[in-house]
């Protein structure tokens, strides 16, 4: 169940649909085509993740969800103008089946767009009582659900006294609290019937001390938010490099030109603020100044985004880095990452809700809540309370793989490696 039917979730449904038919290759799905190591290097046994974890196959994948416009997904994946028109074509049955519900939305939140397809109700609690009645008629249709959220950035928000717990949430709903964003109200609905929930966007949604209560008592699997697709995912690869080579980073200005309706959204100021958080928060963690004051106390790093519609999807973002190494002697790296911004999203929303329908049938994971061993597809990984987040992408990998083995009953791989030289 996709919340928010446009760029993202068009080009992963279309996609999910190509590779079905056998039109193309799931390239950029770990799930897909991923390998992964057991035992010694010696013992040459790397399978496919899909053929060692027991994931749901993508023929058994049923898409539906929320949208605030009323296109079918043929519709809303022609205007996203991700995937060429033969591409769509070949799929345009399959597609054209596919339409939105009417969607819970309020423009306070996301200013630059104003829906037509949204539910109305007399209360926030309203409104999730009928996400809930959404989600079960879609339930008795099909074996297990997963609830993803691929729509725009919201406006940002702290957490207030209503998020606290549970018992205030819901109090929250009833009295229409302000600081409760539509985001939120699905994550409820879903948490509240057992469904894992996933965050592509900087949203405060749950992350939130009620949501991770929710999640423990119903059993269902939530993780960070933030898909790490394009500028971010270059950054959580360069950074760890300078760290490991004690090379000192002066200042990183990272910029972007985007023009598909997220680029729209995060022209305005608040739901930008919610994506700077999210983006400016790596390099703190990755680089640790407070361990290493010589080579990172005094970097400056700045994030902007810009609106620029003749590029469409096709977002392109310029890193120039100032590093310093030997001496303190100055040098500069720059990076000019011109990608596709849902071609880049849709095989991590595909892996995600493969590894939550696989969490939530792991009795060792379902009832953690948050699942850290994901933190390697998000921007803002997510993680027990006082405990800092792991932001290094190969950290991240080693981790992820590392959970599939253990819940597998396989060894951990440490790369200590003194075994073949016994």
């Amino acid at each position: 169940m996709v919340v928010g039917m446009g760029a993202v979730a068009t080009t992963l449904i279309a996609g999910v649909e190509a590779v079905r038919k056998g039109l193309a290759k799931p390239i950029g799905s770990l799930t897909q085509m991923g390998t992964i190591r057991l035992g010694k290097r010696t013992d040459n046994r790397t399978p496919l993740i899909k053929d060692f974890a027991p994931l749901a196959s993508l023929d058994d994948i049923v898409f539906t969800g929320w949208e605030i416009f009323p296109e079918n997904m043929y519709e809303a994946a022609s205007h996203a103008q991700v995937l060429d028109s033969d591409h769509l074509k070949s799929i345009k049955p399959f597609l054209e089946e596919i339409k939105p519900m009417p969607a819970v939305f309020d423009q306070h939140y996301v200013k630059r767009l104003n829906g037509t397809h949204v539910k109305q109700g007399k209360s926030k609690c309203d409104l999730a009582q009928q996400l809930i009645a959404d989600i079960q008629n879609f339930k008795s249709k099909v074996e297990r659900v997963v609830v993803i959220w691929t729509g725009s950035t919201e406006i940002f928000l702290e957490s207030s006294a209503v998020h606290q717990s549970l018992a205030a949430f819901e109090k929250g709903l009833v009295d229409n609290d302000p600081n409760i964003a539509p985001s939120q109200i699905y994550a409820y609905a879903a948490l509240k019937e057992g469904i894992p929930f996933a965050n592509g966007a900087p949203n405060l949604t749950v992350d939130l001390p009620c949501m991770i209560e929710l999640s423990k008592v119903t059993g269902a699997p939530i993780c960070g938010k933030d898909f790490k697709t394009g500028q971010t995912f270059i950054k959580t690869v360069l950074a760890p490099a300078f760290k490991s080579r004690m090379l000192g980073v002066a200042g990183w200005y990272s910029t972007n030109i985007l023009g598909n309706r997220d680029g729209e959204v995060l022209d305005d100021p608040e739901s930008f603020k919610t994506k700077e958080e999210s983006k400016l928060g790596v390099l703190d963690f990755i680089l640790q100044p407070e361990l290493y004051p010589d080579l990172y106390k005094n970097i400056y790093h700045k994030v902007r985004i810009n609106y620029y519609p003749p590029r469409g999807d096709n977002k392109e973002g310029w890193d120039n880095i100032d590093i310093f190494g030997w001496l303190g002697y100055p040098m500069q790296i720059k990076v000019d990452f011109l990608c596709r911004d849902s071609i880049l999203a849709a095989p991590l929303a595909l892996d995600l809700v493969l590894f939550l329908d696989l969490a939530q049938r792991t009795p060792e994971l379902k009832h953690l809540g948050i699942q850290e061993w994901l933190s390697f597809y998000f921007k803002s990984p997510q993680t027990a309370p006082g405990l800092y987040p792991e932001h290094d992408l190969f950290i991240q990998s080693m981790k992820l793989k590392n959970t599939l083995r253990h819940i597998q009953g396989e060894e951990l791989i440490t790369h200590l490696g003194l075994e073949y030289y016994d």
